[in-house]
């Protein structure tokens, strides 16, 4: 545990009630097992895991979706509880979210000018949003051609751009993204984890990346959380855990990636 963490969560559980027939016994099904971890300002992190081992979850209580059944999140030393939207603008301006599938999560209807100040609006940031849209683009890389063009009008890493415009047009302290570039080709995927690195060393700005990608978590993430059955089994600087991994489940993640042995 860090001194002074940004985002904490502490002995963080969640678990969800099995379906049942009426006449049976309650039974809950932990997805979340007890987990501490601190996050600082400015760090790249990944989280990885098989599928089902709790990452979705656990970032659904970061974005306070879900509440915790036990445990706390704090951000800045700040409670973070699910709740009102209002009660929550503040959190939602530091800490904002990038999407795993951006053209499903972008409004077909709404220009690009529209989509990224949504945000701006929404969350009362007092500032010219006009401006600030341009400004966004700029940091992912497109230019104000951009503003009048709509999602059906954009490729997929244009797309992708525009999510994180989105993401980052409030200035948020902490990125928190869902497979961002899983569903891009190579070279756009490429050009999409440099975009957030860039961000991320000239702003600032923390990444926590939930992602399957072990090339990508190698490439950006100086830390690596291994989630497995709910639980973090490693947390470590990426390369180290990369090239001598500790438990069984990250020595299974990357046998399963033949190409990650060329990075050691």
């Amino acid at each position: 545990m860090t001194a002074d963490p940004y985002l904490s969560m502490r002995h963080v559980s969640l678990g969800y009630d099995l379906p049942r027939s009426p006449w049976q016994r309650r039974v809950r099904k932990p997805i979340i097992r007890d987990v501490s971890v601190d996050l600082e300002r400015g760090q790249r992190v990944a989280l990885v895991g098989m599928s089902g081992s709790g990452k979705t979850s656990l970032l659904r209580c970061l974005l306070a979706i879900e509440t915790p059944d036990q445990g706390d999140i704090t951000c800045d030393c700040r409670a973070v509880r699910a709740g009102s939207v209002a009660g929550l603008r503040w959190y939602r301006r530091a800490v904002q979210y990038v999407p795993q599938d951006p053209v499903s999560s972008l409004d077909p209807r709404m220009t690009v000018a529209q989509l990224v100040t949504e945000p701006l609006l929404r969350l009362h940031v007092d500032c010219d949003h006009t401006r600030r849209a341009e400004e966004a683009l700029e940091k992912v890389g497109l230019d104000h051609r951009f503003l009048t063009r709509r999602p059906g009008q954009l490729s997929g890493g244009q797309a992708q751009r525009v999510a994180i415009a989105r993401a980052v047009a409030t200035r948020p302290a902490y990125l928190l993204t869902d497979e961002p570039v899983s569903g891009l080709d190579l070279p756009i995927r490429e050009q999409v984890v440099g975009v957030l690195r860039a961000l991320s060393e000239a702003q600032g700005t923390g990444i926590l990346m939930v992602t399957h990608d072990l090339t990508v978590v190698a490439d950006l993430c100086q830390r690596t959380l291994v989630m497995d059955e709910g639980a973090i089994v490693e947390d470590r600087p990426t390369q180290d855990l990369l090239t001598t991994p500790h438990h069984a489940r990250t020595r299974a993640l990357i046998a399963a990636v033949p190409p990650l042995s060329a990075l050691a």
